[in-house]
Order: C-alpha cells, then sequence, then structure tokens
C-alpha cells in the first residue's frame, strides 16, 4: 500500500529550493570514521561513524551532505552491487542508525541525500536470481537478456566499463545479460514498466524515511537502446571512470547501450516523485560522449533532475584554457537547467595530485575558490579540504577491481579511497582502532584533521573561512554568470545578482599578472585575507596563483575589464 508524504520532511531555513548553489560534502562511509573505539571493528567506517563526525562536517560551513551507498551488498563493487535497496549492510549498522543520523544531521541543520544505483543491481539480488531461473518466470524481463548470435556470440559489440564484453553467458537461461559495469552487476531492464514502478518505491522508500534527495549514480545507463553494435571511435581517446584509451571501452561510440530517449520519460516519473516531498532534490551522474549535452537535457524544464554532474572536471585538465571552454559551453547549452561541479570523488585520482598540486597551499586555494565560485552547485569530496594527495598503493594492497583489471596502466580507485586523516599521532590515523581496509599514508597522517585546525593558515581552515564567506555573498551562490577570455593564464568572470555584481578574477599561473580592471572594483572587507589580488584605482595586481574577488557598481557593467 502507498504510503503519504511525510508530513515532517525538513525543509529548513533555505526553502524548497536550498540545492541550487548547495555545497554538498560527499562521505565515502567505508573511510571516513570507524566508530568501534574498543578496536572490535573491521577496520571500516560506519553510520555511527558519520553521526560522530557530524560536527566537523557542519564547521565546514557545507549545506548537505551525500552518503556513497550503505545499503546490503556482496560488495564487489563496494555498494555500487545492491542486493537489498531497503537495509543497511550490517558493517555499516542497522536502519535505526540510518534514522538517527538523518535527524542528527537535520540538527545541525545539514540535509541528507543518498546514493541511489539505478541502472543495476547485485547478482545475489532476489530480483535477479529469480529472472536468471526460466525465462518464463514473473521477473523473466527485470533484466536485460538476449539470446546468442547463431555463432553463440554476445549479442552485441558492447564493453563493459570495466573491461571486456558488456555481456554474460547464464547457463541456466541459455541467454546473455548484459551488464554495463562488473559481471556482477546486472542491468535492470527499464523497458519493462514494473521495473520502473519498483524503483520508484526503492526511492519513496528513503523519502519516508526523511532524505532530502538523492545521487543518482549512472544515471544515463538506465535504459539501452536496439541491440545493435556500437560504431568504432574515430580517435581513441580517455573517457569517464577511469576508462582510458587501454581500456576497449573507449574504443566506441555509445551510440545504442546508454543515454536512450526512453530514459527522460523515466527521469520524469522519477521528477514527479520528488514533487510530491517538498525540499528535496535529485543530482544525476551522467558519463557520455557528450556528456554537457546530457547534463543540459537531463536537467532543464523542471521536470526532470534538479541537477546533473559529469567527469569533464575530473580530468588531469588544469589549464584555465580547457577550464573556460568547458564552463562556456556548459553555460550555452543549458538554459534553464542547473549543474553540479565537482573536482574531486571516489572514482578519480585526488585532486592535489591530479592538478599537481601537493603540498601546494596557494595552489589548492586557488582551485577551491574557482570550484566554489561557479554559478551551480558543488560536491566536496572528504579529504579535498585537508588537501590530501592521491595514495599510492603497491599491487598487494588494490582490492578495486578495477585497479586489479588494468594494473599498472591504471591503477584503480583505491587510490582516492583511503580513510580519512583525523589525528596525526594516533594508530591508522584516528580513522580506526583495527587495520584498516585500506592502508593510511603517512603523507595524509601529517595533513589531518588535528594538525590542520591548530594552524590558522591551513587549507582546512581557508575552507571554513571562504565557504562561511560564500554564504553572505549570494551573488556567488546562485548569481547568473558572465565569462571573460582568458588571457595571461587568468580566468575572470562575474556573478551577479539582483543589485550586485562580483567580479572574480584567478591567476593560475606561476607569475605575477597585472591587468586593467573597473576603477569602482572594491575588495570586499569580509572576504579572507589570503584573496590576496589588488585592486587600485583601475589596475587587478595578483601574485603567482593568487585569486581576487571584488564588488562593482551594477551601473559600470561595461566599465573596462581588460577583455
Amino acid at each position: 500500500m502507498m504510503q503519504t508524504p511525510s508530513t515532517s520532511h525538513y525543509i529548513g531555513s533555505q526553502g524548497a529550493d536550498w540545492w541550487r548553489g548547495a555545497v554538498i560534502y560527499q562521505i565515502y562511509p567505508r573511510s571516513f570514521m570507524d566508530s568501534h573505539s574498543d578496536g572490535t571493528g573491521e577496520g571500516v567506517g560506519d553510520l555511527k561513524g558519520v553521526i560522530e563526525k557530524l560536527d566537523y562536517i557542519a564547521s565546514l560551513n557545507v549545506d548537505a551532505i551525500w552518503l556513497s551507498p550503505f545499503f546490503t551488498s556482496p560488495m564487489k563493487d563496494f555498494g555500487y552491487d545492491i542486493s537489498n535497496y531497503r537495509d543497511v549492510d550490517p558493517m555499516f549498522g542497522t536502519l535505526e542508525d540510518f534514522d538517527r543520523l538523518v535527524e542528527a544531521a537535520h540538527a545541525r541543520g545539514l540535509k541528507v541525500t543518498i546514493d541511489q544505483v539505478m541502472s543495476h543491481s547485485s547478482d545475489q539480488h532476489a530480483w535477479f536470481e529469480e529472472s536468471r531461473q526460466s525465462c518464463d518466470n514473473p521477473k523473466a524481463d527485470w533484466y536485460v537478456w538476449a539470446d546468442p548470435k547463431p555463432d553463440g556470440a554476445p549479442p552485441t559489440n558492447w564493453q563493459s566499463v570495466f573491461g571486456g564484453s558488456a555481456w554474460q553467458w547464464d547457463t541456466r537461461r541459455c541467454q546473455y545479460y548484459l551488464h554495463n559495469f562488473l559481471a556482477s552487476q546486472p542491468d535492470l531492464n527499464f523497458r519493462t514498466p514494473a521495473v520502473v514502478d519498483a524503483m520508484l518505491e526503492e526511492v519513496r522508500f528513503w523519502l519516508e524515511r526523511g532524505v532530502d534527495g538523492f545521487r543518482l549514480d549512472a544515471v544515463n545507463f538506465c535504459t539501452h537502446g536496439e541491440l545493435k553494435d556500437n560504431p568504432p571511435r574515430q580517435e581513441i581517446t580517455e573517457s569517464f571512470l577511469g576508462v582510458r584509451p587501454d581500456n576497449p571501452y573507449g574504443y566506441q561510440l555509445h551510440q545504442y547501450d546508454k543515454t536512450q530517449p526512453e530514459n527522460l520519460v523515466f527521469l520524469e516519473r522519477l521528477r514527479a516523485l520528488l514533487d510530491e516531498y517538498p525540499g528535496t532534490t535529485s543530482v544525476g551522474e551522467v558519463g557520455d560522449d557528450d556528456a554537457l549535452g546530457v547534463m543540459a537535457e537531463y536537467s532543464q524544464g523542471g521536470k526532470r533532475l534538479h541537477m546533473c554532474y559529469s567527469f569533464n572536471l575530473l580530468t588531469d585538465k588544469a589549464d584555465p584554457g580547457y577550464l573556460h571552454e568547458t564552463l562556456t559551453e556548459m553555460e550555452a547549452r543549458i538554459g534553464d537547467g542547473w549543474p553540479c561541479w565537482a573536482l574531486g570523488n571516489h572514482d578519480v585520482t585526488r585532486l592535489a595530485t591530479r592538478w599537481q598540486a601537493e603540498g601546494q597551499l596557494d595552489k589548492l586555494r586557488l582551485y577551491m575558490v574557482f570550484l566554489l565560485s561557479q554559478r551551480g552547485s558543488v560536491c566536496l569530496y572528504q579529504g579535498e579540504e585537508l588537501g590530501l594527495p592521491e595514495a599510492q598503493l603497491t599491487f598487494e594492497q588494490l582490492v578495486d577491481p578495477a585497479g586489479i583489471t588494468f594494473w599498472p596502466a591504471y591503477k584503480g580507485r583505491d587510490g582516492c579511497r583511503t580513510p580519512h586523516p583525523w589525528q596525526a599521532d594516533a594508530p591508522h590515523a584516528g580513522f580506526s582502532r583495527a587495520t584498516p581496509w585500506l592502508p593510511v599514508p603517512d603523507s595524509h597522517a601529517s595533513l589531518a584533521v588535528d594538525q590542520q585546525e591548530q594552524d590558522a593558515d591551513s587549507l582546512l581552515n581557508a575552507y571554513r573561512a571562504f565557504l562561511a564567506f560564500r554564504r553572505t555573498q549570494p551573488a556567488l551562490v546562485k548569481g547568473d554568470m558572465r565569462y571573460h577570455p582568458v588571457r595571461d593564464d587568468v580566468l575572470c568572470f562575474e556573478r551577479t545578482y539582483q543589485q550586485t555584481r562580483l567580479l572574480v578574477a584567478l591567476n593560475f599561473s606561476d607569475q605575477p599578472i597585472t591587468r586593467a580592471a573597473p576603477e569602482s572594483a572594491a575588495a570586499l572587507a569580509a572576504a579572507p585575507a589570503w584573496l590576496n589580488g589588488e585592486w587600485q584605482a583601475g589596475t587587478l595586481t595578483l601574485p603567482p596563483f593568487g585569486v581576487a574577488i571584488a564588488r562593482c557598481p551594477q551601473a559600470q557593467e561595461d566599465a573596462p575589464w581588460d577583455v
């Protein structure tokens, strides 16, 4: 029987559109905090550990948390292979722990969003176990099954993101099933109406428990097209999620295996469900040949997703020319849609390493301001506020199936998933009393929270200060955007909201830069002191990797800005 929407759903002081411009702190529960202070845990973080550290998260001045999967799972892909969508895996705790987490987060003014893996389940899910038994059972068409070609080959040439054919032979049905990721992650068949209904009820279950939104994993993979071969890609390039040129997934144009028009119908039904619960939101993860176009299509019109993010800023490319090109294209295409941006997450090399900023406070602050001053919402991955570098692991220490498959060319995702360092001198940096599931590098322990909290000039305190400052500047949160051409490796843009106009200049070079600026531009008194650009009588001076933000009267919007 369908439940009625909860009358106690948390909206908070920011209203139902709190998500627009929000900063969402991503928690990878396995690596955040092990609550077993007596050492009886398994070296894995849990929901009680998240509760224990909510005051820390609130101190960052973020708006929400995003919990990576904590559902019941055999953990072949560390929670992204779900065997029960409605329960908490025992390693993370219980449903009661989750309810306490939601209540505790809301008490601190934090929204709670959770991962929802819609496109596939675990092969140990009861649905798949029934589906694979025969071709005529009640759930026979709940997954994507297909007969082999006459010679026994897979139905199409589609490739798995994790390497090899996207089709797995099953001896019970003597058919292949589709898996865009691991063979233990069979794809649900969204062409079957009962599947769509069932997945929407899984979403409703968590809405009734008070969650404020969902991060939708691989959301453009939910529907497949005709069972035809994908055409070859003329130029093999890197793609999303660690898809390197040595991965055959990058050899194809993905014309039939994902991002199908039918997915829009499903997204509209999902949005209608979310709209029954005012104040809830959705952010879709998009991995596609035209990710910016899909982001726009999926978030426009107010009837699909609230926002989307892609891997366009999660690459090795940190030059302002590429960033400017990506962001201006997004602005030109998104219309009334809304983007969400991230520079790091649990799938890519740590930002400090990927953008060559290990131990370089000025560069890390520059990247922080760049991310937090764009038009859109922001996902901030745990440890980014500490400037953690990528952990260097041996092959024997790897647990990520992608890294094990593609070693040594691709070392997988373990290097960005190591435990969060809390105390420099504690065993395993205060994460756990037991041996953790992944080691804590010495380089991370030296960047632990307790060390940075004592240093007024630390990156952690820079994040806290800038996020607090950002909250006082509606133009940075919800304002319109206007980019200026890049010159001398300086990225300049304007954010405007009502009668406020802010000028932002970011020097991506290791040289001081001086350029013309509006004479009326004035530095903001409330801004952190390390926003170190100097605005003086029509001139802006930026030190190497310097940052500047100024207020300028709207009436002089055409004043010179060195363009």
